[in-house]
């Protein structure tokens, strides 16, 4: 719940505003009922405010608290009941063995019986030593009874083993859905295991079991944690169906949200919420708001379902050549999606990996008739495999990207091989976005890679890939370029640019004191800044053992 706003003064650090497109600094800075009420010398803020609590920051940074670009914290309920298999840094999986034994450990750990289910999240064949898919055959070897789940890294897909997909009613005779993809055994129609986009979707994802609104309100203070000890003030709930829209706002009435959440609500389920006063956006409601509508029009790159222009070079998840990726849905629907969201006046949120997608979307906002002069402030999501030329129609058409940096260190070398050198180097071109003029934020899309902001500053900085290759160094930023991208920049995409995001007079007392100095410290080691406290509107909310 949200606390007293305690009067509080810090001095004795690095307090860095944020402020300006240069780094600007104060001696002191004066939290007062939830808002920065001074900024400024030590001396002043005494005599204005002698009876402040005294903060001794003792030589750490104090910086605006990071505001959550993009992720899917309601996936974090479902992380409860999961095993991580992903491959370092992430987890501890870098072989199909490895794989299985965690999953068979998990299994035993939890007692779960012949008819129940062992799931694994963060799955990425690609980082395996077999440099393949595990298939249903490889999981029946262990698990002949209970039903297994993969979850791929990039959430957009999973592999089943035989009792699973018996389950899901998925066989030989199973059409594979429209912008979807089921791999099969060569020679035959027997699904292999993998399902991606609209397969796993469709036919998986709408009849997995869900958490009840009591369990997920039990378990609500440590996935807020879960944000809190990362140093965020504003978590992001990426993708939400009305189920989802309702618990929050109930969470909220009930006073349980002691940081702000912000989701985006369904494409699916629009008709169910879009212009419904019980579904009100753009406005917080004690801690929540919907922020705006979520579309997709494609996939993800690693993955090679993101819809590029021109074909990957790898071919298919099979290897056949010729493979473009698919949109989500045919362009015609895509833009009236688009048409129809800007015409409600609600916020457009639309997930792009390819440039092909990233074509779509300038073509739907210019056939909408939406302009930088309209401050409809469309947000690209991911926006990953632009053209240079698409950052003037960004420009012009008012549209800000939301990137992904973390792709030049998890699949950066995938990259390279699936679509070659030249593509690959722009992947979230974050320097070339901000020589255009534009206002840019960067994002974790976790449980895709882990909530750690400084994880996230050193790829924008460094882009250096699994195997040290610099992945487009005239796209890396500086350090304080990368640290907007997670404070300013999301707060302007999200109309919040005077609440949060810097420390100035009158804005929200939302603070993240870290152990070092991220403008002083090498871009080698920037990773390993630590978050001591975080400060929501002037109540520590986490704090470091």
């Amino acid at each position: 719940m949200r606390g007293v706003h305690a009067e509080q003064l810090f001095y004795n650090g690095t307090i860095l505003t944020m402020a300006g497109p240069e780094p600007s600094h104060v001696e002191c800075l004066v939290t007062s009922g939830g808002r920065i009420a001074f900024a400024g010398a030590r001396e002043e803020a005494l005599r204005l405010f002698p009876a402040a609590e005294a903060r001794d920051l003792a030589g750490a940074a104090l910086l605006p608290g990071f505001v959550d670009a993009h992720s899917h914290l309601a996936a974090a309920f479902d992380l409860a009941d999961r095993v991580n298999v992903g491959p370092p840094p992430m987890g501890a999986c870098t072989d199909i063995a490895s794989v299985l034994d965690t999953l068979e450990a998990f299994r035993d750990s939890r007692g779960t019986g012949p008819d129940g289910w062992v799931t694994g999240y963060g799955y990425d064949q690609e980082a395996l030593a077999e440099n393949r898919h595990i298939t249903a055959a490889d999981l029946d070897a262990r698990f002949p009874q209970q039903r297994v789940m993969l979850v791929h890294v990039s959430s957009h897909g999973i592999v089943l083993n035989s009792a699973a997909l018996a389950w899901a009613g998925i066989d030989e005779t199973t059409a594979t859905p429209a912008g979807g993809v089921i791999a099969r055994v060569p020679g035959t129609q027997q699904p292999a295991g993998l399902l991606m986009e609209t397969a796993y979707l469709e036919l998986v994802a709408a009849k997995l079991p869900v958490l009840g609104t009591q369990d997920k309100l039990e378990l609500l203070d440590a996935v807020q944690q879960g944000y809190a000890s990362r140093g965020y003030t504003h978590a992001h709930e990426g993708f939400s169906g009305v189920t989802d829209l309702d618990f929050f706002q109930q969470a909220a009435d009930a006073g349980l949200l002691y940081l702000d959440v912000a989701a985006l609500g369904s494409f699916v389920d629009a008709p169910q919420w879009l212009g419904n006063p019980h579904y009100p956006t753009g406005k917080y409601r004690n801690g929540f708001k919907i922020a705006g509508l979520k579309v997709l029009q494609d996939g993800s790159p690693q993955g090679r379902t993101a819809f590029m222009r021109e074909p990957y070079l790898t071919g298919d998840l099979d290897g056949n050549p010729g493979w473009r990726g698919e949109p989500t849905m045919p362009f015609k629907v895509f833009a009236e999606v688009v048409a129809t969201t800007l015409a409600h006046g609600v916020q457009l949120y639309a997930h792009v990996n390819g440039d092909g997608a990233i074509d779509n979307l300038i073509d739907a906002v210019e056939q909408a008739g939406s302009t930088v002069t309209d401050d409809a402030r469309t947000v690209a999501i991911h926006s990953q495999f632009q053209r240079p030329e698409h950052l003037p129609a960004y420009v012009r058409l008012g549209i800000t990207p939301s990137y992904f940096t973390n792709h030049t260190y998890f699949w950066g070398d995938v990259h390279r091989a699936n679509v070659g050198e030249a593509k690959a180097a722009f992947i979230s071109p974050m320097q070339s976005a901000l020589e255009a003029g534009l206002r840019v934020s960067n994002h974790s899309d976790f449980p895709v890679t882990a909530l750690d902001p400084m994880f996230i500053v050193s790829t924008a900085m460094n882009r250096t890939t699994r195997t040290g290759h610099t992945l487009g160094p005239a796209e890396r930023v500086g350090a304080y370029q990368a640290l907007q991208a997670l404070t300013s920049g999301p707060a302007y995409q999200l109309f919040e640019e005077d609440r949060k995001g810097m420390l100035k007079v009158g804005m929200l007392a939302d603070l993240v004191m870290l152990d070092a100095d991220p403008l002083t410290c090498a871009a080698g080691t920037v990773q390993d800044i630590r978050v001591l406290e975080t400060i929501k509107e002037g109540v520590t909310v986490y704090r470091r053992p």
